[in-house]
């Protein structure tokens, strides 16, 4: 515990150190026409730039890791001179940001693939239903892996890290969290292989430990960080052991020195509190023995306060920054925030994204 800690303390994260403590969540937004990143998007990242850290939007490693259309990919020279745009327009601002790579899994239908099933670590079908180009689908049953395509589904996360090195980024954060195929491997509930990547936690952690080696191998494992949920049930994610699972998952990522470990809270809160039911952040900071970031309906006094007991290192904000591009001075100044509106997280333009106001134009 440390009292004088709080968001405006600076910290150091993997080689860098950073001004603030306040993470911009990573959030899907739906804005790259064609899965290319343009300058729409450079524009938004850097409204945000005051922030310790930006983790991108979910970016795809390769065609058939696509969940939602519009979403950025880091595959092609096309891709990487797209994220280019982006991470010049935040380092002007004095920013420092990585990207988030992803496959979807289970978590994708054949209307957005060409035809071709998604593919998972079991033929399990995920819940839930996504838009795709014929109208909005149920999730199908996905096509499972044979063994010896799993290496090379490895391959494709180190390259998208290569190309993300290529595209200017200051590292990277792989997505394992909210059903997506990284915790599809993980959770028995999707996961009930009978090779080397199925049935003991040691098995079904193979994946995950692989992909981090291939990322890390790249960057270094201190500009490497991750993301896990362990209590969340988003696409009908469910582990009989989630406790053991993620405890053993998480102390094995510690000899990787990674620059962060990025928690999700469950979505589940009291509403007479306000607060978080079943809390994972503070159990699972006794295991892992680096920086670790929370997310999860925080506000300036609860992110202050978890700060000061030591149970997380940084903060994460998701929908405050949607609507608040100046977010870390609306924080230290304690003011008022903008209300994001939900039916533009998605839309294809502008609105709702990069015209949220500034708070000196709201006080001038």
């Amino acid at each position: 515990m440390n009292s004088d800690t709080n968001l405006f303390t600076p910290v150091q994260l993997g080689p860098y150190t950073l001004p603030n403590r306040i993470v911009m969540a990573p959030m899907t937004r739906l804005r790259a026409i064609d899965n290319i990143p343009n300058s729409l998007m450079a524009t938004y990242y850097a409204q945000r730039a005051s922030a310790g850290l930006i983790v991108t939007e979910c970016t795809m490693i390769s065609p058939l890791s696509l969940g939602y259309m519009n979403c950025p990919g880091i595959y092609t020279e096309e891709q990487v001179a797209g994220w280019r745009l982006v991470t010049d327009a935040v380092h002007q601002q004095g920013g420092k940001i990585f990207l988030q790579l992803w496959h979807s899994g289970r978590v994708s239908h054949s209307a957005l693939l060409g035809g071709e099933l998604p593919v998972a670590p079991s033929a399990i079908a995920g819940i839930g239903s996504l838009h795709t180009p014929a109208g909005k689908a149920s999730l199908e049953t996905p096509r499972a892996l044979e063994t010896e395509e799993i290496p090379q589904i490895v391959e494709q996360f180190r390259q998208g890290a290569e190309n993300a090195l290529a595209a200017g980024f200051d590292g990277v954060e792989l997505h394992g969290a909210f059903g997506y195929l990284i915790d599809q491997f993980l959770q028995d509930g999707s996961n009930q292989r009978t090779d080397e990547y199925g049935g003991s936690i040691e098995n079904r952690c193979r994946f995950l430990l692989s992909v981090v080696a291939a990322v890390a191998s790249v960057w270094g494992g201190n500009r490497v960080g991750i993301k896990l949920s362990p209590s969340n049930t988003f696409y009908g994610m469910q582990d009989s052991q989630a406790k053991d699972t993620f405890s053993y998952a998480i102390a094995a990522l510690n000899p990787f020195e990674l620059a962060y470990l990025h928690l999700m809270e469950p979505n589940e809160i009291d509403l007479a509190t306000r607060e978080v039911i079943n809390p994972t952040t503070p159990l699972f900071r006794k295991i892992f023995t680096g920086t670790l970031i929370t997310n999860g309906g925080y506000d300036r006094p609860k992110a202050n306060n978890i700060l000061t007991s030591g149970d997380a290192d940084l903060v994460s904000f998701g929908k405050l920054f949607i609507a608040n591009p100046d977010l870390p001075k609306r924080l230290q100044l304690d003011k008022q925030f903008n209300t994001p509106d939900s039916k533009t997280f998605y839309a294809p333009d502008a609105t709702g994204y990069t015209d949220y106001p500034f708070l000196e134009l709201q006080t001038n």
